[in-house]
């Protein structure tokens, strides 16, 4: 039998994927165990269920680090910054920050930067093998995703989006979905990327919008499917049965679109 895989956890909120996550590990549906939970807030309610299924738990205070950024000098600022902060580099890496002002972009980086130095610090106790976003509400910069992505081909940060992507990247998938007037819903789990919710897609799952649902009834029916598919992604990831293939397509009016994508390869 296959060594049991360590997963890391980043959770803003409840922490329910987190509970869907341990509950199929205790279950032996998933050969691994949670290692760590953090939070960006200190206000998480995950951390509280975290505690008491004994999982190590730690904050990095997000709302803080960005009110002290926004306080001191360019000075006290710039000291602040991890070492190894490359702003020309990520700045020219990331498509996430969501400004057209290079100044705003810049700061953007530079406080989150400095949020996942912490981050990587406080998580440094715990090795892992897969980082997992369930309910993160903080987009990840090129600093913090090339420090745990060490191997390109192999990604190491699985995230779940509620819709089907590529439809309604952001916050409010479900809102979005609904509002368009989709008659089928979903979530999807994939690996993150340099981009907001764009990495390669693992897996999806969907449901009917039927004429009466409302909002809240849609994100009933999403967070149940969340609920199954998270896990089972991850089943495969500690399986090994999840490999990112490049993949090049010819358009008929010969643009040449490259992608990369996750294939579910059998038990080895």
């Amino acid at each position: 039998m296959k060594k049991p895989i360590r997963i890391g956890a980043l959770i803003s909120g409840t922490g329910s994927n987190l509970d869907a996550i341990v509950g199929a590990c205790d279950a032996g549906k998933i050969n691994g165990r949670v290692v760590f939970a953090g939070a960006d807030n200190p206000g998480a309610k995950g951390l509280e269920k975290a505690k008491k299924a004994d999982i190590p738990t730690f904050v990095v205070d997000y709302a803080d680090i960005i009110r002290q950024f926004g306080a001191g000098t360019e000075q006290e600022n710039q000291e602040k910054l991890p070492p190894d902060f490359d702003l020309d580099d990520i700045f020219c890496k990331q498509s996430i920050a969501p400004f057209s002002d290079t100044n705003r972009v810049h700061t953007f980086l530079k406080t989150r930067g400095i949020a996942e130095a912490a981050l990587l610090e406080k998580m440094a106790p715990y090795p892992f093998d897969l980082l997992v976003l369930a309910g993160f509400m903080r987009n990840l910069t090129p600093y913090f995703i090339d420090r745990v992505n060490t191997d390109p081909a192999c990604p190491k940060i699985m995230n779940i989006h509620p819709a089907l992507l590529p439809a309604f990247p952001g916050t409010d998938g479900y809102g979005d979905t609904f509002r368009y007037g989709c008659r089928i819903g979903g979530c999807t789990v994939h690996f993150v990327d340099y981009g907001e919710d764009s990495g390669p897609i693992i897996g999806q799952s969907g449901f009917p919008i039927a004429d009466d649902d409302i909002i809240e009834s849609v994100r009933k029916k999403g967070l149940e499917r969340e609920w199954a598919l998270y896990p089972e992604c991850i089943r495969l990831f500690a399986e090994n049965r999840l490999k990112t293939v490049q993949m090049t397509h010819t358009l008929k009016n010969g643009k040449i679109v490259q992608r990369t994508i996750v294939k579910v390869v059998k038990p080895s």
